[in-house]
């Protein structure tokens, strides 16, 4: 097995290789021994329901499709959850 260094890309549109799930990839977490997950965020249900997120290891998605959301959020903070407070995210 060929161990390659795949770089997943927030805003593209993934699969796990290992569950078939397929969603956008929304974040990513870096872990302090270099692992890389990311979180997919999957297209809304015929009936316009939103389904859960599902966290994954970086080698094992598949790119399916590029660009499908766009990726510049503003300077400062975007919002959403966050457990612990960033404190250098605003300094210059």
């Amino acid at each position: 097995m060929s161990k390659s260094l795949k770089k997943v890309k927030l805003g593209n549109k993934y699969k796990d290789k290992v569950s078939g799930f397929i969603g956008v990839a929304v974040s990513k977490h870096t872990y302090l021994n270099g692992c890389a997950r990311f979180t997919l965020q999957p297209e809304s249900d015929k009936e316009g329901k939103l389904p859960s997120c599902e966290t994954f290891d970086e080698p094992q998605l598949e790119l399916i499709k590029k660009g499908v959301a766009e990726v510049e959020p503003e300077k400062g903070r975007t919002g959403g959850p966050s457990k612990y407070e960033d404190t250098g995210m605003n300094q210059k």
